[in-house]
């Protein structure tokens, strides 16, 4: 019998199945570790201080924020996707704007707006030294306008807290007809953007936001026994209320590695 000469049909097909197996093996694996990439898992920053459930590891990038009255904030804004499905955590630190408040009202004229804050006492004791205080009070307002001026339905509004913490939810349709749920809220002198939008016809999916805890500096869950709220707390006008910790099962992971501004 005669044998197939190299470079034959049988020899050729041969070698095509083998390169389509191959081809077929990495698809599986590739398509595998996306599926893998977007399951939801806990994601916890000690850095900035949070942890909820994200599709995958976030991507983490520094920015700026600038103020209802002005100032430029460190920022920093986690980022997954699920298909067409996005989220991320919009993390300010409002910590330093007492400094930057302080300095304002130094280089004013004493009759100007930005140093009316002296008005009610030497320190601004109530409004603070260049409206900083003023600043931190409106801070969740000021992001909730940001979202309003995106010009799509406001669905819902409310109050609610997140591990006792005082915030705000807020579900919109988009004028592309895209579903946005946001929860604002602010802990320690740190304003939240949590956001998660789904396209047209999908359901929304709450569990970025349900999700949402607060950690101490050595990366434990906290839980208060009463309710927080930032503009009483985290103005230290009464002592935050008592709080059980545990350690987090999150998935731990730094913003940048730096720490802009932070004090």
């Amino acid at each position: 019998m005669r044998q197939p000469a190299t470079g034959s049909t049988y020899g050729t097909r041969g070698r095509q199945g083998r390169a389509l197996g191959w081809l077929i093996a990495m698809l599986v694996v590739a398509f595998a570790r996306q599926a893998s990439a977007q399951e939801w898992q806990n994601f916890a920053s000690v850095e900035d201080r949070f942890e909820a459930n994200f599709p995958g590891r976030p991507e983490v990038e520094n920015t700026t924020w600038v103020t209802q009255y002005g100032y430029e904030l460190p920022a920093r804004v986690y980022r997954a996707s699920r298909g067409a499905e996005r989220y991320s955590a919009t993390v300010v630190d409002y910590r330093g704007v007492e400094k930057l408040g302080v300095e304002r009202a130094a280089r004013c004229h004493p009759e100007a707006e930005p140093c009316l804050g002296t008005s009610d006492g030497a320190d601004g004791a109530i409004m603070g030294l260049g409206y900083w205080k003023m600043d931190v009070r409106g801070a969740p307002a000021y992001a909730t306008q940001k979202f309003l001026q995106r010009g799509g339905t406001v669905t819902h509004y409310s109050l609610q807290f997140q591990q006792v913490v005082e915030g705000y939810l807020l579900r919109l349709t988009n004028p592309d007809e895209s579903q946005t749920m946001a929860y604002i809220t602010m802990h320690e002198n740190r304003l939240y953007i949590f956001e998660g939008t789904t396209p047209r016809g999908a359901p929304i999916r709450p569990i970025l936001q349900s999700s949402i805890g607060f950690l101490d500096a050595d990366g434990n869950s906290l839980r208060y026994r009463d309710y927080y709220s930032n503009a009483i707390h985290g103005l230290r006008q009464q002592e935050p209320p008592a709080a059980t910790t545990e350690r987090s099962g999150a998935l731990v992971g730094a913003g940048s590695g730096n720490d802009p501004g932070r004090r």
